[in-house]
């Protein structure tokens, strides 16, 4: 029996790596990665389409295209798909993403046969009816209306416009009229030009039957017609203005986010700046937390991100702060950021740092679904599976002198935009 009384040994983590995830090819080409590693009688497919933001032709189109996917086919509609779904037990989202547009599709593998040929149709055959179009477009409006009225939305578009650029994929932001100007024939344009074998990629994950492969090739591989292999290359075109002050007078805190252009996963430093971001915002035990909201109280909750895509990234601080206060978080998060530029990072606090991030890697890898969430963001990245491992090893061997030469590279305020949304006439008080 163990000895209760005595503390166990701390180990560190090591060895992580995904495990081996053989792929298999549809008639039509299109590549299944296979995460078969469930216990429970379950089952997730998700088909992976080249469909989001940056293979548009007109703003918002991927998004209402994906959104209206489960809106009809011939025979059948949204209730009725709705209501067969829900008889099986399965459940179906398009959840909406900057770069692709996912189906999601959860099922017992008893029933596969029965709701799997539904995803073939509305992948297939989808109708977007113009009632549900409408009802999408003022659905939508609305919510936007609502959010438009909350200051950390508006920082959060405006700092990102502000990043990437008004016209750019990851940088446009969604207003009344660009939803209006909506028509049905720019889904189906959408949808014939980006939803084919060539853009689709399909990870099935959970306890993986042979049977379930085989319908798979007998269904979407048959199904989802070939086409061109879209590519894009969006070029940003970020803003000269290096602080926005917007008034939203009536409210009693302001957002705040201070943020610059990084990079994607693709650059040789993104595992350091990983680390560093982690170190400054990315946990609850980071230096903006310990400052801005343990010792003075300001804010109750500060992070930073790295917010990556797959052709680009941006890096920002966000916080909302009472309106008395904003002028003095600003003046510690560049107090923060000039630290790590100015002073080493000390061992104790990048072994704890280390440490926090080897058990996020590792309940990355726990269970089936967790892995093939991995695997889907390295492919719509365009990484390889093998990325992972590499990743993890870099972060684990970052120096102190690394994080400080990165952060003299990546955390000097005169390349970084401040927007300030809320009673701004404040901060010159």
């Amino acid at each position: 029996m163990p000895d209760r009384t005595q503390q166990p040994p701390i180990q560190a983590i090591e060895g992580l790596r995904l495990p081996a995830i053989p792929v298999e090819t549809l008639d039509n080409g299109i590549p299944v990665y296979v995460v078969n590693m469930g216990t429970q009688d379950v089952v997730k497919i998700e088909v992976i389409f080249n469909a989001g933001r940056p293979y548009e032709h007109k703003q918002l189109v991927a998004r209402a295209t994906g959104a209206m996917l489960k809106e009809g086919v011939a025979g059948l509609d949204s209730a009725a798909i709705a209501e067969h779904l829900d008889y099986y037990g399965s459940s179906l989202s398009t959840p909406a993403n900057i770069d692709t547009t996912n189906i999601v599709l959860y099922s017992l593998n008893k029933y596969l046969p029965d709701v799997l040929p539904l995803v073939v149709r509305l992948l297939s055959e989808p109708l977007f009816p113009q009632h549900e179009l409408d009802t999408f477009i003022q659905v939508n409006r609305q919510n936007l209306q609502v959010d438009l009225t909350k200051n950390d939305t508006i920082a959060y578009r405006t700092v990102t416009e502000l990043i990437f650029g008004s016209a750019h994929p990851y940088g446009y932001n969604s207003y009344p009229d660009v939803y209006s100007a909506l028509t049905r024939n720019d889904l189906l344009q959408h949808f014939e030009r980006c939803y084919t074998a060539d853009n689709c990629q399909i990870i099935i994950s959970g306890k993986v039957e042979a049977s379930a492969l085989k319908l798979l090739n007998h269904t979407l591989g048959r199904a989802i017609p070939r086409g061109q292999r879209l590519d894009a290359r969006p070029i940003i075109q970020p803003a000269t203005a290096r602080q926005t002050l917007l008034p939203n007078p009536d409210t009693v805190q302001m957002a705040i986010r201070v943020g610059r252009h990084l990079f994607s996963r693709h650059h040789p430093d993104f595992a350091g700046m990983y680390v560093l971001n982690t170190i400054l915002g990315g946990y609850f035990g980071s230096r903006l937390m310990e400052n801005i909201r343990e010792d003075k109280g300001y804010t109750y909750n500060i992070y930073s991100v790295m917010d990556t895509m797959r052709f680009d990234g941006c890096f920002y601080i966000a916080t909302e702060v009472g309106n008395e206060f904003a002028a003095q978080t600003l003046q510690e998060i560049y107090t923060e950021m000039d630290l790590l530029r100015t002073e080493p990072v000390d061992e104790e606090e990048l072994m704890m740092v280390h440490n926090y991030l080897m058990g996020s890697f590792l309940n990355m890898l726990d269970g089936p679904f967790n892995v093939s969430d991995v695997v889907r963001t390295l492919l719509s990245e365009n990484l390889p599976l093998s990325y992972f491992e590499d990743f993890v090893g870099e972060v684990a061997q970052v120096t102190s002198a690394q994080l400080q030469t990165l952060a003299q590279r990546y955390l000097d305020p005169k390349d970084y935009y401040e927007v300030v949304v809320g009673a701004v006439d404040m901060l010159a008080k």
